[in-house]
């Protein structure tokens, strides 16, 4: 049975999709686990090294989870989880799957068609149950445009951050794309520093707002 390691409960509001290892469906199908009859281990990396997996037996429409968790460092539990998928038809033809969340909800069945399951609690359940946000979801203006910056710049090659040169065009990269990707990257750039010096003004006037006040 898989050993899936330690986890803690969820329902803050604050915790992040990225601080969860989580199961991907088009993951899975890419890979061949979701066809029925298949049975094999799931596994999370660090550095090359194995540090969490879990047993997984795919079948009709369906697939089995089996793995061990701690919750805060307690007695390890031994869970069975079925997860259902649904194939649903793609305008073009073809279908695409979805896991349907096993999670509770509202004091029922979550029920929602979902794309991944995070292992927070004791089960896999959908983003929507153990209340995760995106980590995009909490950065200011300035955080937005340097991500979109970075993700260009990797896109090319390069390393993220302005401190870094910005990564030549690829080889069989057309001339007129990387030009566009590159006043992107720049023009968000741009933007973050314009966010970050207002954000930086906006806290100077309200520390000497404070100050003035002190010594009334």
């Amino acid at each position: 049975m898989g050993g899936y390691g330690s986890g803690r409960p969820s329902g803050s509001g604050h915790d992040k999709v990225e601080d969860h290892r989580s199961i991907d469906v088009n993951d899975l199908r890419r890979k061949g686990c979701l066809k029925p009859g298949w049975s094999g281990s799931w596994e999370w990396t660090r550095d090359g090294a194995r540090v969490a997996w879990i047993d997984l037996r795919a079948g009709e429409d369906l697939l089995r989870l089996s793995y061990s968790v701690s919750l805060n460092g307690g007695v390890r539990d031994q869970v069975k989880e079925a997860v259902r998928v649904a194939h649903v038809s793609c305008r073009f033809g073809g279908t695409r799957p979805y896991f349907i969340c096993p999670g509770l909800a509202n004091g029922g069945s979550c029920g929602r068609r979902v794309t991944k399951l995070y292992g927070v609690g004791l089960y896999f359940s959908c983003r929507h149950c153990y209340r995760l946000a995106h980590a995009s979801q909490s950065e200011g203006a300035s955080d937005r445009s340097l991500r979109r910056a970075n993700k260009i710049r990797e896109r090319l090659g390069g390393d993220p951050g302005m401190a870094a040169e910005f990564p030549p065009r690829p080889k069989g990269m057309w001339r007129r794309t990387y030009e566009r990707l590159r006043k992107q990257a720049h023009s968000a750039e741009r933007r973050a520093d314009e966010a970050l010096a207002l954000r930086t003004e906006r806290l100077l006037a309200r520390t000497d707002k404070r100050k003035r006040g002190f010594w009334r």
